[in-house]
């Protein structure tokens, strides 16, 4: 009997305990549900600012999801295309990258990095001659200050000007980040 009374005033007095409130699933701020709030688009990191340090990164994927929450903060502009544009360059999405870096030239004709990163993507499909065009522009539009927009200028010449240029050169294409959104297009032998 006292074994009874025992198993029982345990039994009450724990079920006493358990029911007792100790901050497990209620909604307070404190308990264990995520924290409300609300959100702050002034307080938050600029998604371009984010994507450029992700992109020097080597996280390409990621740095393409950041500049493509810009967009939708700040709407498709000259820098948010031309940052998409980039990342899907380095992924090796050469129709997308085209399509949106030709939108970035749309918007701003005068974005020097823009037409630069339009000639890149050009070069990586095999069409140097309209390459050495876009990189002529953006060499002009630069006034000559950008050394990797001249250094690109000059192998998309070199490349139109060998007539039996082929893969068996020995020379091959590398892209380098240059600054933000510039890419340099460096020939290795």
């Amino acid at each position: 009997m006292a074994k009874r009374l025992r198993l029982g005033l345990c039994l009450t007095l724990g079920f006493t305990t358990a029911c007792q409130n100790a901050g497990g699933l209620s909604t307070s701020d404190d308990g264990l549900f995520a924290p409300t709030g609300s959100y702050d688009l002034e307080e938050s990191v600029d998604g371009l600012i984010v994507g450029h340090r992700l992109m020097e990164a080597g996280e390409y994927e990621l740095a393409l999801k950041a500049y493509q929450r810009a967009a939708g903060q700040q709407g498709f502009n000259v820098d948010t295309l031309s940052a998409i544009g980039s990342a899907n360059l380095r992924l090796g999405r050469l129709g997308q990258a085209e399509t949106d870096l030709r939108g970035a030239t749309d918007l701003d004709q005068a974005s020097p990095a823009a037409w630069n990163n339009l000639g890149v993507v050009l070069m990586e499909r095999g069409n140097s001659g309209e390459a050495e065009q876009v990189f002529q522009l953006a060499f002009a539009l630069d006034s000559g200050q950008s050394d990797s927009i001249r250094d690109n200028l000059r192998l998309a010449i070199a490349k139109n000007q060998i007539p039996d240029y082929d893969d068996s050169n020995n020379e091959e294409f590398e892209l380098v980040r240059r600054g933000y959104g510039e890419y340099l297009l460096l020939s290795t032998p």
